[in-house]
């Protein structure tokens, strides 16, 4: 009798959320009045909408308000969160856009690409990543010594020019170039985006995958893989850039040599 009760009260639990996400084509329980279940109807679906909409505020200004409530909507119909914490509801979003909402036809082409830029300053600002000093020199030289590249300093590559696009900028295709961007957090938790070109970026990459070679190592093998004819100016415009890099917060400073 006990599992008899508590299978049917699960069954009605299921019901009861079913149609709470999908009002349309799941029925409400019919021993509750309709008024009441509208409470929780607009509780639930408005909640959503004000979090995910204060989340991705470019998004939900360009798109058309039917738009962005059927794009709300869906998410709560097909996705199943795995967390119930209010601060990673973006990220969750992000998973739907690019795991069960990819390719719908009605989204502008680069939905995806300027929700996870969106997403990224939330991501940076709360994240517990702490740049360790430790064993390192502030004011190193960045030529002739190992850069040090902020943990919270995140190199990203969108086809779409995604920090211009706004209602009246909405590009159907992506260009011919893609945008390349840093995101960091600054020393006083302040989200910034920095412009940057495919040479940064295969500088930031080299930072990562190569942090005990020195700057001018870096430098060099960028001016080999150019094939540049002339590698002082490579290193000419290398060193300004870590200089400016260092005064952003990007880089930390150099590694310190063992004692």
């Amino acid at each position: 009798m006990a599992e008899t009760a508590a299978a049917d009260f699960h069954a009605r639990q299921r019901a009861f959320t079913a149609h709470l996400r999908d009002p349309d084509r799941c029925p409400a329980p019919s021993d509750i009045e309709d008024r009441r279940m509208g409470i929780y109807r607009e509780l639930i679906f408005n909640n959503l909408e004000s979090l995910l909409s204060a989340n991705f505020p470019v998004i939900h200004r360009l798109l058309p308000e039917d738009h962005w409530k059927s794009l709300v909507r869906d998410f709560l119909i097909r996705h199943r969160a795995r967390t119930p914490l209010f601060t990673e509801l973006a990220q969750e979003f992000l998973d739907f856009l690019s795991n069960e909402r990819a390719g719908k036809d009605s989204d502008p082409p680069f939905l995806l690409e300027l929700a996870h830029y969106e997403w990224i300053e939330l991501a940076l600002l709360i994240s517990d990543e702490e740049p360790d000093l430790t064993g390192v020199d502030p004011n190193g030289d960045l030529l002739s010594g190992s850069p040090v590249l902020s943990p919270l300093a995140w190199p990203l590559t969108y086809r779409f020019p995604v920090y211009r696009i706004a209602p009246d900028l909405q590009p159907a295709e992506a260009p011919g170039e893609p945008t390349h961007l840093v995101a960091y957090r600054t020393r006083s938790d302040r989200v910034e985006f920095m412009e940057t070109n495919a040479v940064t970026q295969r500088l930031l990459a080299l930072l990562q995958e190569v942090p005990v070679s020195s700057g001018y190592g870096h430098l060099n093998q960028i001016a080999a893989e150019l094939s540049h004819p002339a590698p002082e100016q490579v290193l000419e415009f290398g060193a300004r850039l870590l200089e400016e890099l260092r005064a952003r917060g990007v880089l930390l400073g150099t590694r310190r040599s063992p004692p």
